[in-house]
């Protein structure tokens, strides 16, 4: 496939390596400018691209930033971008230690639901709640016993399709988490988080989430803070 990834951070770094490696096509953007990527495209093999040029005729697109960035993506950006393009979307919500208050949010709206709204075209919720490290080194062959299951979620049964087959291939085992609205269930702080659970664990930590947003993970009139420092 050819894919867009904006976004050179940990997560996008890696996923451009795991991918390229697979013998996907990989263009990677970010805020910067392609001139900033030189160290990020020799160690991924992914070509440094604008951020306009990472969406435009791909197979896939991972939007993988810090949350409070997404309004500042290029107005538009999505426009051209068919609707039958998956757009992955990593992006988790991280208050107190960096996003500071984002209303919607804190009023209840699932994460990326609050990201498909805000750039305008659907995504799906993928990857958001493993880290890079696992991401980069612990994918296993199908049916390997503590195989790291990944959920999945979105509205576009197709799109979702697609996603889940990519997880296949990154070498974990994707598991359908439901609508995008649903996809609260894979957010920070809840059950599944970071934990790296098998599938029936990862069925069963989705089932035992709670819609109420930990406070950890709930901003303040002071956010946000930092990472020494959340507030």
């Amino acid at each position: 496939m050819d894919i867009g990834i904006i976004g050179a951070g940990m997560i996008g770094g890696t996923l451009a390596r795991r991918l390229v490696a697979l013998g996907h096509h990989v263009s990677i953007a970010n805020s910067r400018g392609p001139d900033t990527l030189g160290d990020v495209a020799r160690e991924t093999g992914a070509e440094p691209v604008t951020v306009e040029e990472a969406v435009k005729d791909r197979d896939l697109i991972v939007v993988t930033i810090p949350e409070k960035k997404v309004p500042d993506l290029p107005a538009g950006l999505f426009a051209n971008v068919p609707d039958s393009v998956p757009v992955i979307d990593t992006c988790n919500y991280y208050p107190r230690e960096r996003d500071g208050r984002i209303e919607p949010i804190e009023a209840g709206k699932a994460e990326s639901r609050w990201v498909s709204e805000t750039i305008g075209h659907p995504v799906i919720k993928a990857f958001n709640s493993i880290t890079f490290r696992s991401i980069g080194d612990k994918g296993q062959p199908k049916g390997a016993a503590d195989r790291i299951a990944v959920p999945v979620a979105g509205d576009d049964e197709a799109a979702k399709q697609k996603v889940m087959q990519l997880v296949e291939l990154l070498g974990f085992d994707a598991y359908d988490s439901g609508k995008l609205d649903d996809s609260w269930r894979q957010q920070p702080g809840q059950p599944c988080y970071i934990t790296d659970p098998t599938l029936p664990e990862l069925k069963q930590r989705l089932a035992d989430a709670s819609p109420k947003r930990p406070e950890k993970f709930t901003g303040t009139a002071q956010s946000p803070g930092t990472r020494q420092d959340p507030r």
